[in-house]
């Protein structure tokens, strides 16, 4: 007998909660409904409704993680997160990838954590039956494909995610430690969701099956509809499906397990990519949903978050050992964590840190927290709250979870109201229950040879450092064209993909636009389907406009203009946004000075206030000056020892010519913030700060006479001057390819940059170039060089290729993290597809470039962000809103002969820039075969 009841949940209540917590009323009604129900073989299944958009977001979750996985068979989990995209037996190799392009979706996609493993993906809704046949088959008629090499080959692409994402990262391998530090032997949280390689490598096709027929069965999955589709009618096509697929063994829940420190633990280690030196303190917490949860994670705030709280006080202001200073409760549904992190000044010892943090503690202790600190932290809730809910994606992610582990859905209106129910006393109280003299683990990672650092009485951290060797176990293996397996039995032929159903009716969002008569122009999208507005002021500059000897004055402007203004400390500034539930960020790019805002509806005029005072009354504090400098350098001190910040910028030097202002990072270099003063910020903002050169968008829920009403005093207040943007000449691509190595010594990923600056996003050939990049690497998944590198060798994570440009010329470029000892062979391997593309690019290929540019179209306007993002493309370029239509007519019309063109022109291998960060003693000399002689190495 079918379960089925519908469960209909508001969050309206918690909404005027939320707003009587800022002692106002909300401007907009906003609720959240959704129905469940439950297939006989177990499946929980819940809708949501929401018409805003043509778009469907299906998310299908298995209450499985690396917890349920057993010692010395770890990474399993996530290895399954990899190999269910692969193939199944009605869509085949690489069918779900292919389909997912066809039809316009987001990308199939799926992440792991300890405790769950989801795949998701947004698509026209349109494609709905399509995705509930996919997901099924995922479900059900996945397993008796996988064979010896395809377990091989996804090894090879888990073990590179985890070179990349851990091994050859700063500061990679710190949760594997205090994992292992602050669980005991065996715990399911002792290991790292993505496993060790040594595990991963020993993993037998049995252990792969047996785990996937234990875990992945219907009676321990949720899937989760959200978006404009018919209820009935997706009903019928679940039931259709997924009835037929059986149920797995009853599955027992897992107790909770909290961690117990006997005593504090001290490690540290030797971190080959770190350049400052990072202390982190780890204490045991409580798990999801613990009555304790909410005032710990209001705790970790009050103590870290913003120029008042303890944390900030004692160790940024007043002892200068660090920028700043992160805490947090993370809760997982067996135990949780309460973390600090210093990541300190080069040089610092980190027993001063250590000493800080016990002075910030004491603090507090003596001091307490006010009901108005109190009120900040709460206040900053009900902006992220629906800032989750801005997609149909973001909506089933929190139906799932709460489905999942609060066995409720509607849970999360209790979740939000026990966040705010939390008081002084309550924050105290779980102080002392779990921090105040309690063990913890203490971690110290340091540079290379600076031992010296490390907090007093540490051990040396065990940590396995991949040795790089020329052919490691199980990277050689032939994928076979064909897998041979035996068809699972069903009632009906499921190997014809489901048809479309009626085509979604797309509507590019209303622009209006609106000239102030100082010069600025406005430019805003109405939208109501949340009660937020976003908006920013973009002004003509940034690094485009500074002396090359001062480069990162912009930027330094840009957090100087934050840190307080001529009537505000930084405390009062900061404390005025944050009781708003606003963020407002003033950031520098290459070629723009950007202020922006985000807040509740109800909130922005009062929101705007305060952008208006930032922008027209800095402070000019020479402390804080000095403090932003400091904080700077160290960032670029960071990025000194990051292999991809390494990459691009040794790829812009030879883009723009050494010297070039365009070939430095928006931050500077050492030598050059080092020389800035604070005459030379103002300098820039009495110079380049003008309406003349800026543009206002704004999109969300405020029309077009409410929001230009509301710039009266940008209008009155600044006064426009004449600003002078230069114009560069810029170089042409090379004549022929040239390779170039940076040597980090023992990296275990080599890091590419290939390729040669382009033309601007103005030129005629822009777009249609954009589209000939889509089948070669711009199509995620379904790409030639992810279908190559990825899916076919286990080279990499992930590849990609791509235009980028503005009304300047910008880039066309290859990124990708390899293995390091195929750094030759993947290269090599780039440089044949491109060179075969032109006459490889098929009729086929154009139909799948067509299908998904047009279809996902229907997901273009979602978000306040995507809307900001085309009001910014029409200003930046002087295009009207016609130019969405315009880009689908360029599709349209678009010929298999024209894409071989374009490619033959703007992909064109032998003209290109190589460059590669990597470990020189085992890779340098083999490039010399690539044919473009040897390669030059930058850091000699």
């Amino acid at each position: 007998m079918k379960l089925s009841y519908p469960i209909f949940a508001t969050i309206l209540g918690a909404m005027l909660f939320l707003a009587g917590a800022c002692n106002t009323s909300p401007e907009t009604d906003f609720s959240v409904e959704y129905e469940k129900f439950t297939l006989d073989n177990g499946l929980e299944v819940i809708f949501h409704k929401d018409y805003s958009d043509p778009v469907v977001a299906v998310a299908l979750t298995f209450h499985v993680g690396s917890a349920r996985e057993l010692p010395g068979r770890t990474g399993f989990a996530h290895l399954f997160e990899h190999l269910l995209f692969l193939e199944s037996e009605n869509l085949g190799r690489g069918g779900l990838d292919e389909m997912s392009a066809r039809i316009g979706g987001s990308g199939a996609n799926g992440s792991t954590s300890r405790d769950r493993t989801n795949y998701f993906q947004t698509v026209p809704n349109d494609a709905l039956e399509k995705m509930i046949w996919a997901e099924a088959d995922k479900m059900g008629f996945f397993i008796n494909t996988v064979n010896e090499m395809v377990l091989e080959k996804e090894k090879q692409v888990v073990k590179n995610e985890k070179r990349q994402g851990v091994d050859n990262a700063p500061y990679g391998h710190t949760n594997y430690v205090i994992g292992k530090n602050l669980y005991p032997e065996g715990h399911p949280y002792s290991w790292q969701v993505i496993g060790s390689l040594d595990d991963l490598q020993a993993a037998t096709l049995d252990d792969v099956v047996n785990f996937y027929n234990t875990w992945y069965v219907p009676n321990n999955a949720t899937l989760v509809i959200a978006g404009d589709f018919d209820s009935d009618q997706a009903r019928e096509w679940i039931h259709k499906y997924f009835d037929e697929i059986p149920a797995g063994d009853e599955i027992e829940p897992l107790e909770k397990q909290p961690a117990v420190l006997g005593e504090t633990k001290k490690l540290y280690h030797e971190d080959n990519f770190a350049r400052l030196p990072e202390m982190r303190l780890t204490w045991p917490g409580v798990e999801n949903y613990h009555d304790d949860s909410y005032a710990l994670q209001i705790l970790t705030q009050l103590l870290s978050d913003g120029r008042t709280a303890p944390l900030y006080e004692v160790l940024v202001e007043e002892k200068e050992l660090t920028s700043g200073v992160g805490m947090f409760s993370s809760n997982s549904e067996l135990a949780g964590e309460i973390s600090l992190r210093v990541r300190a000044y080069p040089g610092v010892d980190l027993n001063e840190a250590l000493v800080g943090v016990e002075e910030a503690f004491a603090r507090y202790e003596e001091n307490g927290f006010t009901e108005q600190d109190l009120e900040r932290v709460k206040a900053g809730i009900e902006t992220r709250f629906y800032t989750g809910l801005s997609s149909v994606l973001g909506k089933a992610f929190q139906l799932a979870q709460y489905n999942i582990f609060a066995n409720d859905p509607g849970y999360i209106n209790q979740d939000i109201q026990k966040t705010l129910d939390v008081t002084l006393d309550d924050v105290n109280r779980v102080y002392e229950q779990y921090i105040k003299d309690k063990q913890y683990v203490a971690t110290s990672f340091v540079p290379r040879g600076q031992t010296d650092l490390v907090l007093a009485g540490s051990e040396k951290a065990e940590v396995v450092e991949e040795e790089i060797v020329q052919s490691a176990e199980g990277e050689d293996f032939v994928l076979p064209e064909d897998t041979d397996f035996e068809r699972t039995p069903t009632s009906f032929d499921r190997t014809q993909e489901p048809p479309y159903g009626p085509e979604p009716e797309i509507t590019v969002p209303q622009v209006w636009t609106s000239e102030l008569s100082n010069g600025l122009q406005v430019y805003g999208i109405e939208g109501r389907e949340l009660p937020l507005v976003q908006f920013n002021i973009r002004i003509d500059g940034g690094l485009l406009v500074e002396n090359p000897e001062k480069a990162g004055a912009a930027n330094l402007l840009a957090d100087v203009m934050t840190r307080g203004t001529a009537n505000k400390t930084p405390a009062e500034l900061e404390e005025a946004i944050a009781l708003l539930g606003a963020n407002i960020n003033v950031s520098s790019g290459r070629q723009y000075f950007t202020i922006s805002g985000n807040t509740l509806a109800r909130n922005y005029e009062a929101t705007l206030d305060l952008v208006e005072e930032i922008l027209f009354e800095p402070r000019w504090d020479e402390r804080e000056f000095d403090l932003a400098k400091q904080s700077v350098l160290s960032r670029i001190a960071q990025q000194q020892s990051n292999p991809n910040s390494i990459a691009t910028s040794e790829f812009n030097k030879l883009l723009y010519g050494d010297g070039h202002i365009l070939s430095y990072s928006s931050l500077g270099t050492e030598e050059t913030v080092e020389s800035i003063t604070l005459d030379d910020l103002k300098t820039y903002y009495e110079t380049y700060i003008s309406p003349s050169v800026a543009t206002f968008h704004i999109a969300g829920a405020i029309n077009q006479r409410n929001a230009v009403a509301s710039l009266s005093k940008l209008e009155s207040r600044w006064e426009a001057k004449s600003v002078d943007i230069p114009e560069f000449e810029l170089p042409e691509p090379p004549e022929q390819s040239q390779v170039f190595f940076y040597d980090v010594p023992n990296a275990s990923q080599s890091v590419l940059r290939i390729g040669y600056l382009a033309m601007p996003e103005t030129d005629e050939d822009y777009y249609p170039a954009t589209v000939m990049n889509y089948i070669l690497g711009g199509g995620g998944f379904a790409s030639r060089l992810t279908q190559e590198l990825r899916e076919g060798k286990g080279y990499t994570y992930g590849i990609r290729s791509g235009f980028s440009a503005s009304n300047l010329p910008g880039p066309f470029s290859v990124s990708s993290g390899v293995r390091s000892n195929i750094t030759f062979e993947a290269v090599e391997l780039i440089r044949d597809i491109m060179t075969d593309y032109p006459e490889s690019f098929t009729e086929q290929d154009l139909d799948n470039t067509q299908s998904f540019l047009l279809k996902s179209n229907a997901r273009a306007f979602e978000t306040l962000g995507a809307k900001l993002g085309i009001l910014q493309t029409m200003s930046a370029n002087g295009w009207s809103a016609d130019y969405i239509n315009e880009q689908q007519d360029v599709v349209r019309n678009m010929t298999r002969e024209e894409i071989s063109e374009l490619a033959s022109r703007y992909a064109n291998p032998d003209r290109m820039y190589y460059v590669i960060v990597g470990d020189a003693r085992t890779q340098l000399d083999r490039l010399s075969g690539l044919g473009y002689g040897d390669a030059v190495l930058l850091n000699d």
